[in-house]
């Protein structure tokens, strides 16, 4: 997989992505008034271009919003902290892909009234991988201890489940350093970093381009099809427009039956929306995509959160949801 290209197309989203959260930020139209042609209730949605977001693209491009009656416009990010600002203020209606962990802890902190009108993905056996150059010394998982490891955000989903596994492990921790994943593999290849833990679509383009080994499966026990990412609104616009919300959801749950039935629709997905290729898109590793809301399954993140100190307080993500 081409490393190279891979990212610097994503670098350019990323350059758009700022743009448009500042732009965002500079206006006060919210997308849950605007009728748009046809009837339709215009929805904004910011996403990731990552694996989480298929079912989106899928609802979109399959004419499920359309018979919701919602016209869904979608803004590119990076990262889906960088639209907080946008959702708190109601300048984008809902949040794809948004790392559960984040928005979790503006919640408590108040920075944010959160509310989850669906799942977006859980993980999966090798969606994510912790990767080491060809010739490291790092062997086993007991290597990590004390050595250097990108993640994409500090204290959050990644250093969150890798930390679990370690601990069932009974291994020592590494040291976590912030690196956007379109620049793991560049910080992989100069040595800044021991260790990358990589997302697909940089997991495999990592792989490949670097011939990085795989030292362990960021899905494995005990985090398997552990919640990472799902669809996250405001209480103030799922109070509002109850029925645009209700509707979302319906698109969304559908989009992800169609995505758990059928991987080869998201693979064909994939090159819409992201940098990668129609022949990348059909060997890299692909998260699980619920059809339904679990609360138990989120129930077992907020409490690893918890026990890991990423929350201060317990928490029922029963009262976060859009009923």
């Amino acid at each position: 997989m081409a490393l190279r290209g891979l990212r610097t197309g994503i670098g350019k989203t990323a350059a758009v992505a700022a743009a448009l959260v500042l732009l965002l930020a500079g206006c006060g139209d919210g997308g849950g008034d605007s009728a748009s042609a046809g009837g339709r209730t215009k929805v904004t949605v910011a996403a990731l271009p990552l694996t989480d977001s298929a079912a989106l693209y899928l609802a979109r491009d399959r004419g499920l919003f359309t018979q919701e009656g919602l016209d869904v416009r979608i803004q590119p990010v990076q990262q889906s902290i960088q639209a907080l600002p946008a959702l708190a203020k109601g300048q984008v209606d809902v949040i794809a892909s948004a790392n559960y962990v984040t928005f979790l802890q503006a919640d408590e902190k108040g920075t944010l009234d959160l509310r989850i009108l669906a799942e977006g993905v859980r993980v999966a056996p090798h969606m994510m991988d912790v990767l080491v150059p060809k010739d490291s010394d790092i062997r086993t998982v007991a290597d990590l201890a004390g050595k250097k490891v990108a993640v994409n955000i500090l204290n959050n989903i990644q250093s969150l489940t890798l930390d679990a596994i370690l601990d069932a492990k009974g291994v020592g921790r590494p040291v976590y350093r912030q690196i956007a994943f379109p620049q793991m593999g560049p910080a992989l290849e100069r040595g800044q970093v021991d260790a990358v833990h990589a997302v697909e679509p940089f997991d495999s383009a990592i792989q490949g381009e670097l011939k990085a080994r795989v030292l362990l499966d960021g899905g494995s026990a005990p985090v398997q099809s552990l919640p990472i990412s799902g669809y996250v609104t405001t209480r103030t616009f799922a109070a509002e427009h109850p029925k645009q919300a209700a509707a979302f959801r319906r698109a969304i749950e559908a989009a992800s039956k169609i995505a758990a039935q059928d991987p080869g629709a998201v693979r064909e997905e994939l090159p819409k929306y992201t940098k990668v290729t129609a022949g990348q898109a059909a060997s890299i590793g692909l998260p699980a995509y619920p059809a339904a809301t679990d609360v138990a399954q989120l129930r077992r993140l907020t409490e690893l959160m918890k026990k890991q100190g990423l929350l201060t307080k317990s928490l029922d993500p029963a009262t976060l949801l859009v009923k």
